[in-house]
Parts: C-alpha cells; sequence; structure tokens
C-alpha cells in the first residue's frame, strides 16, 4: 500500500474512531440522539432541524444595513434561519426583504445624537430617500473583510452608522420577545449553526445572567465580538437595559468616540458586572476559507471541538456550508466539528495546483528585485514561475502551500483554502501530503470533550 493512501487511511480512522466515543460516552449530551434524529417539525423533511425543547426559548436577532441587506440576507431565508422559530432583523431601514420584515433600530438612539454627529448623516439620507443614490455605497464583502481585517473598513459610511446599533436592539430584542431564555445576535456576513448552538446553550443556566461571545479587548475593554456572534441571556438582557436607560447619553457619547458598538455593549456588561464568558473555539472570527485550523487561543486548540459561528462568510459559502451541514447531520448522530469541516469540505477542495486562485499565502515573498541574487539557486529562481515557487516551497519541510502571481512567489507555513479570484493571473498550489500529515497530528491531539461551558460533570476551563 503507498504510503501515503496508508496516512490518508489512518486520519479518517481517528476521526471516525473519536466520533465513535462521542456516541457512547457522556461527551455527547444524553438527549443528543432525540435532537437530532427527528426533523418531523418542518413540513419540508427534506430539511434537518434540531428537536432541542430550547429552540422555542432563542430569539436569533440579525443585524445588517442598508448597504449590504438585499445581498446578504437572501441566503439566510434559504439557509441559516430556515429551523430557527423565532428571529428578528435590524437594520438602519426600515424595508421587506423577501417577504420579511427588516426594522429601523436606529430610531432608539436618541434625537441630540442623530443631530450631532456626522455618522448619522447616511441614516438621514436613508430615511428621506431610501436607497437612491446609494449604488456607490460599498458592499464590504467577505473577502475583503477576512483579508484586510473589519476595523480597516472604518472608512464606509454604512461602517460607521452600524456601532450605533448595538446599544438600541437590546431593548427592541426585548420587546420582539420578552420572554426569550436567549438572545443570540449575528451579522450578514455570520453562518450560525443552529443545532449545535442548541446543544451549546444546554449547558448553562439560562436564570443566570450570562454573556457569551468570542473574546476581543479594545483597550481595556474585554467584549464579544459582533461578527463571531455573542449571546445574552434574558437577566443579562434586563441589567443591560435597565442600567443604560437611565444613562442613555452616556453610552452614546461612549459609542460616538469608539471603533465598534460591540465595545460598547461589552462596555455596559462590565459596568453591570457580568462577565464575558470566552465562546473560543466553537465561535470564530474568520471562514472556514480563511481560518488557520491549527488556531489555538487561551490554551485552547480549534480543530477539536463543536462548531457554533464562523464570520467573514459569503452568500455562496454560507449555501454550502449549510449544504454540507444538512448532509452531515443526516450522516451522523454526532456533533459537527472544526474538524469535520476541514477534512470532509475543505480539504477536497484543494489541489496541488490551482488557477484563478488565492490561498492566502503569505509568511514570505520571493521577488526578482530582493531575492534575484540569493546564494541558494532554488531560492533565487523562485519568483520566476509556478514551476520555480512549487521547488522552493518543497524544499522548505515547513512550507505547506503557496502562491505564484508575475514575478512574485509566496509561501505559507500555516494551511488556508482561500478564494477564487476569477480573470486574475494568481496560481495557488498545496503541499498535500504535508496537509494530510497537518491534519493528522491536529487529530491526535483530541480527547473526547465537547464543550468549553459550565456543564455539569465537566472539567471546567478556569483560565480567562
Amino acid at each position: 500500500m503507498p504510503p501515503r493512501t496508508f496516512l490518508c487511511q489512518l486520519i479518517f480512522c481517528a476521526v471516525f474512531s473519536v466520533s465513535i466515543i462521542n456516541v457512547f460516552t457522556s461527551a455527547s449530551a444524553p438527549s443528543f440522539f432525540l435532537r437530532y434524529t427527528k426533523p418531523s417539525a418542518l413540513p419540508n423533511r427534506d430539511i434537518f432541524c434540531s428537536q432541542s425543547e430550547l429552540a422555542d426559548d432563542v430569539l436569533v436577532v440579525l443585524r445588517t444595513g442598508a448597504t449590504e441587506s438585499r445581498e446578504k440576507l437572501p441566503v439566510h431565508f434559504r439557509t441559516t434561519l430556515r429551523c430557527v422559530p423565532h428571529f428578528v432583523l435590524f437594520s438602519d431601514m426600515d424595508e421587506e426583504i423577501e417577504g420579511h420584515a427588516v426594522h429601523d433600530v436606529l430610531g432608539g438612539v436618541s434625537e441630540e445624537t442623530r443631530k450631532e454627529h456626522k455618522d448619522f448623516n447616511l441614516y438621514s439620507h436613508l430615511r428621506r430617500h431610501g436607497r437612491q443614490g446609494l449604488e456607490g455605497q460599498k458592499v464590504i464583502t467577505a473577502q475583503s473583510g477576512s483579508s484586510k481585517g473589519d476595523y480597516l473598513n472604518t472608512d464606509a459610511k454604512g461602517w460607521a452608522l452600524d456601532k450605533f446599533k448595538f446599544l438600541p436592539m437590546i431593548d427592541s430584542s426585548i420587546q420582539e420577545m420578552p420572554h426569550a431564555k436567549w438572545y443570540v445576535f449575528i451579522e450578514a456576513d455570520t453562518y450560525l449553526n443552529w443545532n449545535n448552538l442548541l446543544e451549546y446553550l444546554s449547558n448553562f443556566d439560562a436564570t443566570k445572567p450570562y454573556y457569551i461571545g468570542k473574546h476581543l479587548y479594545i483597550n481595556d475593554i474585554e467584549f464579544g465580538y459582533g461578527g463571531a456572534g455573542f449571546v445574552l441571556s434574558n437577566p443579562a438582557m434586563r441589567k443591560v437595559s435597565e442600567h443604560r436607560s437611565v444613562r442613555i447619553r452616556e453610552y452614546e457619547d461612549f459609542t460616538a468616540n469608539h471603533w465598534v458598538g460591540d465595545c460598547a455593549l461589552g462596555k455596559i456588561l462590565e459596568d453591570v458586572k457580568v462577565p464575558l464568558h470566552r465562546a473560543f473555539p466553537h465561535f470564530q472570527a474568520d471562514s472556514p476559507a480563511t481560518m488557520d485550523p491549527a488556531t489555538t487561543k487561551i490554551d485552547r486548540n480549534a480543530w477539536c471541538y463543536p462548531a457554533v459561528t464562523y464570520h467573514h462568510v459569503s452568500p455562496s459559502e454560507i449555501e454550502e456550508l449549510w449544504r454540507f451541514e444538512q448532509d452531515w447531520y443526516k450522516r451522523h448522530d454526532v456533533l459537527l466539528r472544526h474538524r469535520d469541516i476541514f477534512m470532509e469540505h475543505v480539504r477536497p477542495q484543494i489541489r496541488t495546483s490551482l488557477l484563478e486562485w488565492d490561498n492566502m499565502s503569505a509568511d514570505k515573498e520571493y521577488n526578482a528585485h530582493d531575492h534575484g541574487t540569493l546564494a541558494d539557486e532554488t531560492e533565487r529562481n523562485a519568483w520566476k514561475s509556478f514551476r520555480h515557487c512549487h521547488a522552493v516551497c518543497e524544499k522548505k519541510k515547513d512550507c505547506i502551500q503557496f502562491s505564484y502571481e508575475s514575478g512574485s512567489c509566496s509561501l505559507s507555513y500555516s494551511f488556508r483554502l482561500g478564494y477564487a479570484k476569477p480573470k486574475e493571473k494568481v496560481q495557488s498550489g498545496w503541499m498535500l501530503d504535508r496537509v494530510d500529515d497537518l491534519f493528522l497530528n491536529l487529530e491526535s491531539k483530541c480527547g473526547v470533550r465537547d464543550w468549553f461551558s459550565p456543564q455539569e460533570g465537566a472539567i471546567i476551563h478556569k483560565k480567562r
């Protein structure tokens, strides 16, 4: 048997073995089979949805804006929101998209703040003229967000206005569903795994004030990153609403002087002494296309654990992930993990060579100007062609992938899928044997634990 074939078999055997362990141990919730094997709640039996009783106690709040809503919302109606019994759409303009009401949430900002800040110029335009005259507005796509980072897009008018939505949407969400146990906040380019979310939340006591999200800091304020999604229990929502109600101007001024609204919300939760429960690695700030599967933060690796959200996911990627997730739960009675997405959804997409594709290799670049006189012949010639670029990556044992554009060869020591770039002369390649070795190494570190949450009888991760 060829060594590479044997190695690939080892990888899939390892995944299958751990999946079996999950089924027959307490790592998966006792009610798991009941929740995932009877999709009878929906009229269309081709769609698979969780049967958790918790579903009726959750409000999903999707935040968007008029500069992107028509491009980014429709896919959610076909995918991520199809199984969600209760959801609401908040924006900066009242409208209807494919039969769903989208609500202007900025009416909850004080008149004084709206008059004083130029960030509301777009809002005033929307109220008077709707979308007329906004054709030139830039829609931040999943690709640009992933490669540049959200906070480098702060010059966009829609972005500047967006930060003011976070605080009023707390009150609006309570009004929408006062008795919800959980409020889940996502964005238009967030992918939400509804099945895993319900399983995750079942480990928490909804009668306590919880603030759950992927941690991020601005200065000394820790907050749940809005793009990755965050969750508030009903008691936490009430604390925020009551505290803010007598300090509206104070927190609006705070919002105006900061980059993002999720930080302002984090400040209120800090003031009412509701700490952030860190949801990494379940909630992710990147898409599977841009995420490094070897990512580790706060002593937690991403590979082994269930996936709840991804961010910077384009409409087409959301569609693909939805299909993959649906197929997964029809074939498996175990939680969908990051490793499953990388092994069965991402890995089949890579090749030794892909034309018009950027795999985001950026750790080392070779070009004629800076490297044409290097002593090593392979490195000296790396910039000349795709074949030469492949040769230098092959020579460096820690090189996982590479990309070539005219006169430039870029290497990467970590794995990423990246994006198609139609009609652009960029060609990408992966060292497939090394990718498989990487995945096998990551798999060897997995145990049987599912969640980093306050679940009964589990090992609680105490680091903050």
